[in-house]
């Protein structure tokens, strides 16, 4: 569904973000940003002098190097484009990152090592959505390594374990709308953890039932 028509307007400003996620060669992945913040009017920047309407505000990349596991290792920033010309010596200090796990947790351990004076408010907050593209990236590799898992135990007349219970897909449980445990995508996906009304077509609106 669309927005509602706006009110009339002129642009003012634009940030765009931009990550992608990469399978390298060497077996591990690359999940690279790039934040732009471009004003639609021209302005006066303290140490760059007069930005022509639609010059960068705002330039950084950000690139987070990962395993299957989602160990981080490596951790690179640049700015490109700041304000000031001080901007640019935040970016190194995101190089701290190195040995983090991305998992539960993550988002706070990662604010500390570039808290304050110590990072940039702008590459922080790309933290978030690099994780988050991270996970997607690995998402496949992660599903083909539970299926070969439970494969293996049922090979071994073993019960394999439920993806919820050795995957990070336990976490999305009730983490939005969709993920409601009352809801239809957890009764099919999840079973065990639904918990919403039993019988043909029950929860067939996320809305439909209260959470127990």
């Amino acid at each position: 569904m669309p927005l509602s028509d706006p009110a009339p307007r002129r642009l003012s400003h634009t940030r765009a973000i931009t990550i992608h996620g990469y399978a390298r060669e060497d077996g591990l992945y690359d999940i690279e940003a790039e934040l732009t913040d471009r004003r639609a009017e021209g302005f006066a920047s303290r140490d760059r002098g007069w930005i022509e309407p639609g010059g960068t505000l705002h330039g950084m990349k950000f690139r987070l190097t990962v395993d299957d596991r989602m160990l981080i290792h490596a951790s690179e920033a640049a700015t490109e484009f700041g304000p000031f010309n001080q901007c640019a010596g935040g970016a190194a200090n995101f190089s701290r990152l190195a040995g983090l796990t991305i998992k539960p947790g993550f988002l706070r351990e990662a604010a500390a090592r570039v808290h304050g004076t110590q990072g940039c408010t702008h590459l922080r907050e790309l933290i978030q959505q690099l994780a988050t593209v991270a996970f997607q990236t690995l998402w496949p590799v992660r599903m083909r390594r539970e299926r070969a898992a439970a494969d293996a135990a049922r090979a071994h007349g073993q019960q394999a374990a439920h993806p919820a219970a050795s995957d990070a897909s336990a976490r999305l449980l009730n983490s939005c709308f969709a993920y409601a445990s009352y809801g239809p995508v957890v009764r099919e996906r999840w079973p065990h953890l639904y918990t919403g009304p039993a019988g043909e077509g029950a929860g067939s609106a996320a809305g439909e039932a209260a959470p127990r």
